[in-house]
């Protein structure tokens, strides 16, 4: 049937329709340019000859391509060590996230019990707080307690960030699980820890996939309450932010970049898990 043969109603139809799924694309495609463009930007800056980091207008591609500017910045005294610092706190905080939230998440989508809802909204109005409120008085106690200016310090302080994010993550993924699945798990000879295992678990590694670049990314992001709990063993991210008003546009834009990398390189390794989930969930 072609259009032709459609009376005026329909053919209005068609074009409305048409015209909503354009506008979707457009919006999409602006979003996607929105976020894409200064990423390119930096990561074009990051590449770039001194000459044209500073010159106007700036260039679509680093062209003459050189890592004098990444150079610059890696060579400037304590990234290295801060670097070591975001890398160990962000693995720190995923370990103990997920440890925790993967219990947490199973027990509240698979049992009930009182108070289950009130446990539920509490756990996200943790994550409400402004995280000054949690900064100042933890920092006051690690002083106390002698674990101030200590990087497992600061992995604590990002779990307790993540963490109600990240248990309502993966029990929202636990509950997308049938319970079917383990009750004939259970009939075949598995027991209830065997059901867990070789059952719920590989289903919902997805879910803990994405659940895990939350964590790593935010922590490898977070920037306040790492200046806030430490001097000397700063993160890259607090270590940037002290040096910034004082620091050239070489270290700024390689330091943009330096902080993109590792969270662009961990999205892309783990994406497959992701739209497994998504699959998963929808179906």
């Amino acid at each position: 049937m072609t259009t032709r043969t459609l009376d005026p109603v329909q053919r209005r139809a068609i074009r409305q329709r048409q015209l909503r799924r354009a506008s979707v694309y457009a919006l999409a495609i602006l979003i996607a340019l929105w976020i894409l463009l200064p990423i390119w930007l930096i990561g074009t800056m990051a590449f770039s000859t001194q000459q044209d980091v500073y010159g106007y207008p700036k260039q679509i591609a680093p062209i003459p391509f050189t890592t004098e500017t990444m150079e610059f910045f890696v060579n400037q005294e304590g990234i290295l060590e801060a670097t070591r610092n975001s890398v160990l706190v962000a693995v720190i905080t995923l370990v103990l996230s997920t440890a925790i939230a993967a219990p947490a998440g199973y027990a509240i989508s698979r049992y009930f019990f009182a108070g289950r809802d009130a446990f539920r909204l509490g756990i996200l109005a943790v994550r409400a707080f402004p995280i000054v409120i949690l900064a100042v008085p933890l920092a006051v106690t690690f002083i106390e307690w002698g674990m101030f200016d200590k990087v497992y310090s600061v992995a604590l302080m990002h779990t307790a960030l993540t963490l109600p994010t990240t248990i309502l993550v993966v029990s929202s993924v636990f509950a997308s699980i049938p319970r079917e699945f383990e009750e004939a798990a259970k009939v075949f000879g598995c027991n209830a820890y065997q059901a867990f295992i070789r059952v719920v678990l590989p289903l919902v590694i997805p879910g803990i996939a994405a659940s895990a670049i939350f964590t790593f990314v935010m922590s490898w992001n977070e920037v306040f309450a790492a200046t806030l709990l430490t001097i000397r063993n700063r993160t890259l991210p607090a270590l940037i932010l002290y040096s910034l008003n004082k620091s050239s546009l070489q270290f700024q834009y390689a330091g943009g970049f330096f902080m993109l990398a590792p969270s662009l390189v961990f999205i892309f390794v783990i994406r497959r898990y992701l739209f497994n989930m998504w699959g998963q969930i929808t179906k």
